[in-house]
């Protein structure tokens, strides 16, 4: 087995161990992104030589004998719509190249903290803002399995390198669906964690984010094992001053045996697909056989909080994002933001406050139901990973689309923590469910992700088809 091939915690201990040095680590990944990458497009900003040098660095420190954090020498991924130092933050926009970052943002320099090398930088669509992944700065990411289906959006780059064996761990940033979508897309893990829990800012920001970007948008990792999230998770959620919602709560609980589980496998009046039907249900029985309790039961007001998230979202995308939108994105992004804009409500002072303030009313109802069953089992997308720019052919589509993820958007405008498990291919393309729980329990989505990882085994690294 060659190096890039392996999780990254296998590849931290043989690393301490000194089985095999930094340097090695990081060339066979380098070797890895150069033989697929032309075929995937999933790394746009490749970082090789500061890479070879941090690995030289990384083996100077276990000559000496010196403390290593956790992902010592581990390749890693960075998605281009955060702050890295030296280079361009363009989030998938031609115009921002310029805009070069001169200090990492928090979940680089947590990263970096724990001993990973960052490889390259993944491509997003333009301003991050689509679950298809395509730009006019850097061109299109490809679906390692099916180059006919989208590899997710926003972090596609991010799933599609970790999936073909680039780097063993990505970064990624989930406001709607963009970790989990991706992994889902892609046949790997994802995890969108709690808001406060990994801190996020962007040094060349040129003013702070929109509020509710701020309240929906978190920083997590995606892999190919739950070991491997397990360990990025827990790099990344280090505190950083610079982020005031950071919350310094623990990341495990005493206890996360099996609890009760809620079975979500429809939005009312609308029907998923049978392969993502099929997938849930084999889910719940693995969930049942390792003693967790499986029982169906409703989310409150599901299609409500997604449209939630559209209406608070369109909203201060209104005010702070579409004129940049509007003069520096390219095509699609401005065609796929008219979609989705002409199903948002027109909000005035009153009914954006009163849209806010119902928010909360809806964090309270899923609270109490995630009391009742600390785990919700539902899934990522009601169908399978949707053709290449499926949200190009105008507000109807866009409409389906909206509903397609509702599983993504609820989740997402209450804070929630996700988690995306794969479950194997059908008919060639990736499968899989999405675990939920109240805020903070990661943990409890972690813990039944590797009852339904047992089974199968980690996710191995693919040739793109």
């Amino acid at each position: 087995m060659q190096l890039w091939q392996l999780e990254a915690a296998d590849l931290a201990q043989r690393i301490k161990a000194r089985e095999v040095s930094c340097v090695e680590a990081v060339r066979s990944s380098l070797a890895r992104m150069e033989a697929v990458n032309p075929r995937v497009n999933a790394v746009v900003d490749g970082c090789a030589d500061e890479a070879l040098d941090a690995a030289a660095q990384a083996d100077a420190v276990l000559a000496k004998g010196e403390a290593t954090g956790p992902l010592h020498g581990v390749p890693v991924t960075i998605k281009v719509n955060v702050d890295q130092r030296g280079h361009a933050t363009t989030n998938g926009v031609e115009a921002y190249r310029s805009v070069v970052a001169k200090d990492d943002s928090p979940v680089v320099a947590n990263l970096q903290r724990a001993g990973a090398i960052v490889v390259g930088r993944t491509n997003t669509p333009a301003f991050s803002m689509r679950w298809f992944t395509d730009n006019a700065a850097h061109g299109r990411t490809l679906n390692p399995y099916n180059a006919d289906v989208t590899p997710g959006g926003s972090s596609g780059g991010a799933a599609a390198a970790v999936a073909v064996g680039i780097g063993a761990i990505a970064h990624g940033n989930d406001q709607g669906g963009s970790i989990r979508y991706p992994a889902y897309a892609c046949g790997v893990y994802g995890l969108r964690p709690s808001f406060g829990r990994v801190p996020a800012f962007n040094p060349s920001g040129a003013g702070e984010r929109p509020m509710v970007v701020q309240l929906t948008s978190v920083q997590g990792p995606l892999a190919r094992s739950v070991r491997d999230l397990r360990l990025a998770f827990a790099a990344m959620a280090q505190r950083d001053v610079r982020d005031p919602w950071w919350a310094p709560a623990p990341l495990e609980a005493a206890s996360t045996g099996p609890v009760s589980v809620a079975l979500c496998t429809e939005l009312p009046g609308y029907a998923c697909d049978p392969e993502v039907a099929d997938a849930l249900q084999r889910a719940a029985r693995r969930l049942e056989r390792a003693g967790y309790r499986v029982e169906p039961a409703q989310p409150p007001r599901l299609r409500e909080t997604a449209d939630l998230w559209l209406s608070l979202t369109m909203a201060d995308s209104r005010l702070l994002v579409e004129e940049a939108l509007m003069r520096d994105g390219d095509d699609t992004i401005r065609q796929a933001y008219r979609a989705m804009d002409a199903h948002a409500p027109q909000f005035d002072t009153a009914s954006y406050m009163r849209a806010l303030a119902a928010r909360t009313g809806l964090m309270r109802e899923w609270a109490l139901f995630l009391e009742r069953h600390p785990l919700l089992l539902m899934p990522v997308s009601w169908r399978h990973p949707l053709p290449v720019d499926a949200d190009q052919r105008g507000s109807a589509a866009m409409r389906e689309i909206l509903d397609v993820q509702s599983p993504l958007l609820s989740t997402a405008i209450l804070g929630l923590p996700g988690l995306s498990v794969p479950m194997g291919l059908r008919h060639g393309l990736p499968t899989g469910v999405q675990l939920v729980s109240d805020r903070f329990g990661e943990d409890l989505c972690l813990a039944a992700a590797e009852v339904l990882e047992a089974e199968a085994g980690p996710v191995a690294a693919v040739d793109p088809a």
